[in-house]
């Protein structure tokens, strides 16, 4: 167990070095990825000896793939925590049981293999290895998402080669890997055997500075003496490194416009493809400048997973992530909390995204111990945190996406931390470094803080703080907007906050995806797995389910509403005409092209192309209104702006930014026409096309349809983010008794032509309730509904709605609305909803979030039609708008799944007709609602129209 144990970080490697990309080099590579031969032991005596051998028995062992995590394959179960470690804090000492992976693999080599010496490469190992090749061992590393190269041209045979590699689910590098993510184990990532010629090229850096004043570049290259590069675009042809290269007028890299120039380095003896960006990262003034200019980060934390491959995550599914990115603007990534696959940083080098660049380094599970004994602070560790960030910055160096190191996460703080800070910019003069648990910013370039409210990044960037040093330096927001759930909410008042304060540049949504894990009921159904889902006896639940996008990577709602939050073009109305604003920090909206609908109560009348002139970044323009077509009904003009061609990301008519303008008010509805009169019968009150209980007074059936209410409701089923912060929603409203309301009918009365129910709802065993009187009246029209609602008594919380719920029959299968949409909306979060026509079926209304909770509102609906297959409708009208959501489940059997399969349809739809919703805000890890999104007990009044047809 020495090796396991010993806090040192491995021993055997070579010295870490550039990842050299995956355009084809000229030197031979061989990728060993595979079927391998496997068996899971365990514990370390438990594992067989001797499995280096040729000789050695493995006839019974099973296969597995590499890449892959094992317990994904049958071979033990994962676990989710994410502080707390699952074994013993006594650093650096793991569990005796520490399960243990051999994996065997034998690959044929032709015999020019052996004229020139070779490496192999493991990108990536959870979370120790002892590697053998043909009997002779290699070495051992540990640093499970950092790469580990070893000679081995001697140990090459031709023909039939042998490798083995025994792994640890448990080391000494466990407690340096706390990341908030699902403990897996095994070679995850690719295994190459690359040639390295003699005379070839063993490392390279490519420093492609940019001077924004004359727009000249200047090539830096480290490489060897004997190395040369050519750029034919830039007229470079065979030029020695080492010197400085003149490159003449470039066009530089950046995220919004990310140009790379072909290049090659070559030797005698070998030749690397190499893709250079220009560009020059400062911090100057306070701020963070690349070529020049302040950037406004809009990014995600991502972390690698895949809902059946776990960290194995396929080159495809990294396409995809970056894709979705780039669709929804996203421009940012914080690799948390470690180095992604090389091919990642590739991509983001071609795609165009920011990157702060995080070494694998998280113990955050000490906190929990006072950080008592936290390897920070350390000396016996220093090593392996050196170690670390050498693999780190060596690795992805010749990465232009790459604008900022970052040290690691929640590590708290110490020599060490400051160690890694110092080495780092002694090696990289030309990247900031950051680490957010620097509080005092001692050693790093960027003040950075996780989860700081919207009041306190407005102070930080009014400067209101006693420490001089973190006044100097630009604000980044490393974690907010916890997307657990349904949210977050509050997203526009922290742009807002960004625009407001130049030295508030942005920040970083936690996180990119959910890290479901797909698994199936008894009756073959797929849902997605968190902690506790695999008996795990210490795990954090649901917490893991924390991303903008669903762990099929389908985008959630949060994701759209994002999106248009921080769209780079942004379309308003002034008393002149139509405002284009580019939100961009390079490029111009020459790109785009600007067209117009007009639509009459959601029926497009009418649409255009508008042309718009070229707008600088940080500008704006006025545009005239286009000619309009005279409207009947509510009209609202949609301006879009549209990729005008085909880009890698996504193809032309993408809509990258749009905006509304009111243009015309719904006329005034007709004057209600002769009331209709009450009617008594044995077992039922008539009135109109209504049919009312006579002792409840609720409404029964409506037409030919049997419902049931609706009836005042309180209740919703809580949100992730109601049930986070030191004092959550949740709480307050179950100690209220909001989830068991009684309603006690006072009195039904005819008045004045109208059927009146006066009724009291309240909680049991307390004291505070609501009145709440409906007044139905009916006429030729249809029934109209005013409620009436005022509060009784001291009522000691918010509320998380205030509407009415109602009961339908099951074949009401599709509904059509004239309002908000398409997708769901909350108070604090609907600004994505525009104003149109939509139609979807009861099913589709439905947000699958992972862990089900309250979704699917739709927000200031005019008017919603319910229909059934036989061409039945309902329809619902709002004086002059109301929220709805439509299941077939309960509010109450909502909050008592805990998994999207416990959700069956039951026979009726049940609706929810809203006057207001409670915000949803991001405390689930973050700040809470805001007060102009909180909603109180009131006295209020809203009323509905309903009309049956056929």
């Amino acid at each position: 167990m020495s090796y396991v144990e010993d806090p040192a970080p491995g021993y055997g490697g070579l010295a870490p070095r550039a990842a050299f990309g995956s355009d084809a080099r000229s030197a031979r590579s061989l990728s060993l990825n595979g079927d391998w031969l496997f068996r899971l032991s365990p514990s370390v005596p438990a594992a067989p000896a001797a499995i280096e051998r040729d000789d050695f028995d493995d006839s019974a062992w099973s296969e597995l793939p590499v890449p892959a995590n094992w317990q994904l394959h049958g071979h033990g179960s994962p676990a989710y925590t994410n502080v707390a470690y699952p074994f013993p804090v006594n650093p650096p000492e793991v569990p005796s049981d520490n399960p243990t992976g051999d994996y065997r693999l034998r690959f044929t080599l032709s015999a020019e293999w052996q004229d020139e010496p070779a490496v192999l490469r493991f990108d990536g190992i959870d979370s120790c290895a002892r590697i053998w090749l043909n009997g002779h061992e290699l070495g051992v590393t540990k640093g499970s998402r950092l790469p580990a190269e070893f000679a081995v041209g001697p140990l090459l045979r031709t023909g039939e080669n042998l490798l083995a590699v025994r792994v640890h689910q448990w080391s000494s590098g466990s407690y340096l890997e706390d990341q908030d993510m699902w403990w897996l184990s095994g070679i995850f990532r690719d295994v190459t055997l690359l040639a390295r010629p003699d005379g070839g090229i063993a490392d390279y850096w490519i420093r492609a500075d940019y001077d924004h004043v004359t727009g000249q570049g200047t090539l830096r290259v480290e490489a060897g003496p004997d190395v040369r590069i050519s750029v034919d675009e830039l007229g470079i042809e065979d030029h020695p490194t080492g010197e400085p290269i003149p490159a003449g007028v470039v066009e530089p890299w950046s995220a919004e416009l990310p140009r790379l120039y072909l290049g090659e380095l070559r030797t005698a003896a070998e030749r690397v493809p190499v893709r250079i960006g220009f560009r020059t990262v400062r911090v100057e003034d306070g701020q963070l400048k690349v070529n020049g200019r302040p950037v406004l980060l809009h990014g995600v934390n991502r972390h690698e997973h895949h809902p059946r491959f776990g960290r194995a995550v396929p080159g495809a599914a990294a396409v995809a992530d970056i894709e979705l990115m780039k669709r929804h603007n996203i421009n940012a990534v914080r690799t948390s909390h470690y180095p992604p696959d090389p091919a990642f940083l590739e991509l983001c080098d071609e795609y165009g995204l920011w990157v702060i660049d995080e070494c694998d380094l998280e113990t955050h599970g000490f906190g929990m111990l006072g950080w008592a004994g936290n390897p920070s602070d350390d000396p016996q560790w220093t090593d392996a945190y050196l170690d670390r960030m050498r693999r780190t910055v060596e690795r992805d160096k010749n990465r232009p996406s790459v604008i900022l190191w970052s040290l690691g996460n929640e590590s708290h703080t110490g020599p060490n931390l400051a160690r890694m800070a110092s080495w780092t910019r002694e090696r990289d003069e030309t990247r900031p470094v950051h680490y957010e648990g620097d509080f005092e910013c001692e050693y790093v370039d960027v003040y950075s803080r996780m989860y700081a409210d919207h009041q306190e990044v407005d102070r930080i960037g009014r400067q209101e703080d006693e420490n001089e040093r973190r006044r100097e330096l630009p604000f980044l927001l490393c974690e907010y907007a916890h997307a657990m759930g349904n949210g977050p909410g509050g997203l526009l008042e922290y742009r807002e906050l960004f625009e407001r304060h130049p030295r508030c540049q942005g920040g970083f949504v936690w996180e990119w995806i959910d890290h479901g894990i797909t698994r199936q009921d008894a009756d073959g159904r797929e849902f997605f797995a968190y902690g506790g889902d695999f008996g795990e006896p210490i795990h954090d639940g649901h917490f893991i389910i924390d991303g903008l996008v669903f762990p099929d990577r389908s985008p959630s709602p949060g994701l759209t509403e994002f999106a248009k939050v921080i769209e780079p073009v942004r379309i308003s109305g002034t008393s002149s005409g139509i405002r284009v604003e580019n939100h961009y920090d390079f490029a111009t909206l020459e790109h785009l092209t600007f067209s117009w609908q007009l639509e009459d109560e959601g029926i497009v009348v009418a649409e255009g192309r508008l042309e718009v002139p070229t707008v600088q970044p940080g500008q704006s323009a006025v545009v005239a209104l286009p000619a309009l077509t005279a409207t009947t009904g509510e009209s609202w003009l949609t301006v879009r702006a549209a990729l005008s061609e085909d880009t890698r990301w996504a193809e032309a008519g993408h809509v990258v930014g749009w905006g509304q303008l009111p243009i015309s008010a719904a006329a005034e509805p007709p004057a209600a026409g002769p009331a209709a009169t009450v009617f008594r019968a044995p077992d039922q009150l008539q009135l109109g096309i209504g049919r009312f209980d006579p002792v409840s007074g609720m409404l029964t059936g409506i037409g030919g349809h049997q419902v049931t209410g609706p009836r005042l409701d309180l209740w919703r089923a809580p949100t992730e983010n109601d049930r986070g912060s030191a004092r959550p929603d949740e709480q307050a409203w179950r100690g209220a008794g909001l989830h068991r309301l009684q309603h006690r009918v006072a009195d039904v009365t005819v008045e004045d032509g109208a059927l009146v129910v006066r009724t009291r709802v309240a909680p049991p065993a307390l004291g505070f309730g609501m009145f709440a009187d409906y007044r139905w009246r009916a006429d030729a029209d249809g029934l109209r509904l005013r409620v009436d609602i005022e509060p009784d008594g001291e009522w000691p919380c918010s509320l998380p709605r205030l509407g009415l719920r109602m009961a339908l029959p099951g074949a009401f299968e599709r509904v059509e609305w004239f309002g908000g949409g398409p997708g769901e909306a909350y108070p604090d979060s609907r600004q994505a909803a525009r104003i149109g026509r939509f139609a979807y079926g009861i099913d589709e209304l439905q947000t699958p979030y992972v862990y089900p909770q309250e979704n699917g509102n739709r927000t200031d609906v005019r008017w919603a039609r319910l229909s059934t297959a036989s061409g039945s409708e309902i329809r619902i009208e709002g004086s002059p708008v109301f929220d709805f959501t439509a299941r077939r489940w309960t509010s109450e059997e909502l909050d008592a799944a805990e998994h999207t399969v416990d959700l069956r349809p039951g026979e009726l739809v049940h609706l929810n007709l809203d006057l207001a919703q409670h915000g949803l805000g991001s405390a689930s890890c973050g700040p809470g609602v805001l007060p102009q999104y909180r909603l109180h007990a009131r006295k209020d009044s809203f009323a509905l129209t309903f009309r049956a047809l056929s």
